[in-house]
């Protein structure tokens, strides 16, 4: 056999090289064999079987350290071992609050167990959660099972310690909330395969996800701020308390951004333990539940006569008797009976005053306005949880009535907070955003009003805390403007307006003072069916109940806001005599 039969027509050159090392190689065992010494034969062969297994291994070797070094598999390993994972979401000011630990799965394989009784024993004293029918069956089946899940490493390293044969560990990814049910609604929770069930984690899910295969340096930085919020959940959740409410909700926005800085839905939960909340601890109160807002929705009516030209601030409205319009005879909740000029509505909180100006307008221009302020659609945020409005099928002059201070339309929280924002911020009505903005971003957004009007809002807020129904609300050298607002729930029994059951709510701006561009922030305090105590005088309207609790929320946060504080214009005198006027 020749050489060029082996390796016809042209074979590579390194082809060749090897074939004829084979046999040269196979000669020199034909000479050992010719010669009679076949202890060379021996060695050759023994030679060449570790030639051929060093080659082997050193070109393993080689590809292996050219797969880790330069192999794009290589590069996104982390990719492929974390699905499902995602990345840490911060406050604004990088405090965490969501993050991906690594926990661990009990398992029991029977088949590697020693002794099942004792193996049984001691699992159900180690692990009193877990039923002692799971660990029977675990042990005593015919298979691996699965008995326990979201174990810490301390928790494992526990159990492990015990020396139990058969019993075995898995790692998992968990999502973990370091603070507990603070934030709660507004971060919200994921299921255990890592999808995003609500909250920020649903909003965002395909952006944390994302961020989670650029490690430490993927978090997604959101707009609350964690010293904001602290202050609002601890005066909601007090006040709350104190009057016995049903629901509450607190919120903190930036006016000019949309940036929401603190939210609370009370009663709320913990997203670490979901087992132990009921569903109405998970509702999202202040994005998901929709009230009648009482008297805050007179700041609409109020800014809309004022932008149509309907009213100025010192047109009079006769308030000395009820006012009939459509179907229902309007009161006032404290009769001023006299006449009154616009502010004077707005800060005797006057249903006869503001149904005589929404007749003005028209019901027209009044569901025009509604809709340039976000009022008759969810609000704009990027929360799936943010409800529908109810509102009027027709606007008649029944509804014009009603719903000019706040009856016969349903929003969320976060709808008046960002109608709220349109009226104070210049005019232009800012989408509500759960994301930090870049330091100096202020989007823009269409107009709902003119700079004049909100100018001249600003003014009648500020009015309202000095010498009408938010006095409770006022906070020395931070000129506090704002309006209360008491919504009287609708009774099925009744077929009409329960008295008793009440939405009381107070909307705050603050500071008022400076120019239309000047950083400014809105804070809202609800409370759903509050009852009034001895410190109220049995009353449980917003000036009784909410507007105190605006006003320390305002207190607590003006310094992280950067908010200065400045001598007082005007000094008003304060008794709880006084505050009934207060009342809506």
């Amino acid at each position: 056999m020749s050489l060029s039969n082996l390796a016809p027509g042209g074979a590579p050159r390194a082809w060749r090289w090897l074939i004829e090392r084979v046999w040269r190689l196979e000669h020199a065992f034909e000479r050992s064999r010719a010669a009679a010494r076949p202890e060379d034969d021996t060695r050759i062969r023994i030679f060449f079987v570790m030639a051929i297994f060093g080659l082997a291994f050193t070109v393993l070797a080689l590809g292996a350290t050219w797969a880790a070094v330069f192999s794009k598999v290589g590069g996104n390993s982390y990719l492929a071992s974390t699905a499902g994972a995602r990345g840490d979401l911060v406050d604004r000011n990088g405090q965490l609050l969501a993050v991906d630990l690594t926990h661990y799965a009990l398992y029991v394989d029977p088949k590697e167990v020693w002794d099942a009784k004792a193996t049984r024993v001691t699992l159900a004293k180690a692990l009193p959660q877990v039923p002692v029918k799971r660990i029977n069956e675990a042990v005593s089946g015919p298979r691996r099972s699965f008995v326990l899940g979201g174990m810490t490493p301390a928790e494992k390293d526990a159990i492990f310690d015990l020396g139990l044969p058969g019993v075995q560990f898995e790692e998992q990814a968990r999502r973990v909330y370091p603070l507990g049910a603070s934030a709660a609604h507004f971060i919200g929770f994921v299921d255990k395969g890592g999808l995003g069930l609500s909250g920020a984690e649903k909003a965002l899910d395909k952006t944390v996800r994302d961020a989670a295969a650029k490690g430490p340096d993927g978090a997604t930085a959101l707009s609350i701020d964690l010293r904001v919020q602290a202050a609002l959940e601890d005066e909601v959740r007090k006040a709350a308390i104190e009057f016995q409410a049903k629901d509450a909700v607190g919120i903190v926005t930036n006016i000019h951004t949309g940036e929401i800085l603190g939210m609370i839905s009370y009663p709320d939960y913990d997203p670490n333990q979901l087992n132990q909340a009921s569903s109405e601890q998970m509702t999202n109160h202040a994005a998901a539940s929709v009230y009648e807002m009482g008297s805050t929705f007179k700041a609409f009516t109020v800014a809309i006569g004022l932008d149509t030209g309907a009213a100025t601030p010192a047109s009079t409205f006769d308030a000395r008797e009820p006012f009939k319009l459509g179907y229902r005879t309007i009161h006032d909740f404290h009769a001023a009976k006299k006449i009154l000029t616009l502010v004077e509505v707005f800060q005797h909180s006057s249903n006869i005053g503001t149904a005589m100006l929404a007749e003005r307008i028209g019901g027209e221009r009044l569901s025009r306005y509604f809709n340039a302020l976000g009022l008759t659609k969810p609000a704009k945020v990027e929360l799936l949880e943010s409800a529908r409005p109810l509102t009027p099928k027709k606007w008649d002059d029944d509804a014009v009535a009603s719903t000019s201070f706040g009856h016969g339309i349903n929003v969320s929280p976060l709808a008046l907070a960002q109608a709220m924002g349109a009226l104070l911020n210049g005019g232009t009505l800012q989408p509500l955003t759960i994301l930090k903005r870049a330091p100096g971003v202020r989007p823009e957004a269409p107009r709902a009003i003119s700079e004049e009007t909100s100018q001249q809002m600003l003014r009648i807020m500020r009015a309202n805390v000095t010498g009408g129904s938010g006095k409770s609300a006022n906070i020395p050298g931070l000129t506090v403007g704002g309006k209360t607002g008491t919504g009287e729930k609708y009774d099925p029994a009744l077929k009409g307006y329960n008295h008793q059951r009440q939405v009381s709510s107070f909307a705050a701006v603050f500071p008022t003072e400076g120019p239309l561009e000047a950083d400014r922030y809105f804070v809202l305090v609800l409370l759903d069916e509050p009852k009034g105590n001895a410190k109220t005088s049995g009353f449980s309207t917003g000036g009784w109940v909410a507007a105190p609790a605006a006003g320390r929320v305002i207190d607590r946060i003006a310094p992280f806001l950067g908010v200065k504080r400045q001598a007082d214009i005007f000094t008003v005198a304060q008794s709880p005599k006084a505050a009934p006027e207060a009342g809506l």
